[in-house]
């Protein structure tokens, strides 16, 4: 680690703010495109697991037939935690304490979810008055909130955790993926302990 990236750390290790929990981080099929991305996702993971005990990433797609050779590299990757690695088309919930979402846009996420709990009240299982947040979240396939959402080149969201991360601190930066470094991250930790959250009050 580099004499600047220590100061950021020393930074954050002396912050009143607590670091984030857990981070969730967002990038594009492009973004592994490039060489070395790979790479960087799993020093990404190293970076994260030194504050946070969850870590979430979802990778944008906009060509579909990619899907399956990007999940078999993640499914693959070297990661310091167990993985779980989630598809458009998956329902399973992801408990591992890294999850990479693929192409599995919250709209889709969110659906699935209230269809499932439709489908529990028509059987009798489940009453109407009894759906609430949790229950919500229960059905989810990344069930809970990032305390803080990197975005890395470009200040634009895609379709991605509309229900979590509806009181996550939010982090653009302008620095690509390819050129995403330790002090990149460390920027967006020592930013967020920095922010007052307000849980949308």
């Amino acid at each position: 680690m580099g004499l600047y990236e220590r100061y950021l750390a020393l930074r954050i290790r002396r912050h009143e703010g607590v670091p984030p929990d857990h981070i969730a981080l967002v990038i594009t099929e492009r973004d592994l495109l490039e060489r070395g991305a790979y790479e960087t996702l799993t020093e990404f993971f190293e970076w994260a697991t030194e504050y946070a005990t969850q870590i979430t990433v979802y990778v944008s797609v906009l060509d579909a037939a990619a899907v399956p050779a990007l999940q078999r590299e993640l499914e693959t990757i070297d990661a310091p935690q167990p993985v779980a690695v989630r598809g458009p088309e998956d329902d399973a919930r992801a408990d591992a304490p890294i999850r990479i979402g693929i192409g599995l846009g919250g709209k889709h996420e969110f659906t699935s979810a209230v269809r499932t709990l439709a489908e529990r009240v028509d059987a009798g299982d489940l009453e109407p008055d009894e759906i609430d947040d949790e229950q919500v979240e229960d059905h989810l396939v990344f069930p809970s909130e990032p305390d803080l959402v990197i975005k890395t080149g470009a200040e634009r969201l895609s379709d991605f955790m509309i229900w979590q991360s509806v009181y996550s601190e939010l982090y653009f930066t302008d620095v690509n993926w390819r050129n995403f470094r330790k002090r990149d991250f460390l920027r967006a930790v020592r930013e967020y302990c920095n922010r007052s959250r307000r849980f949308g009050r």
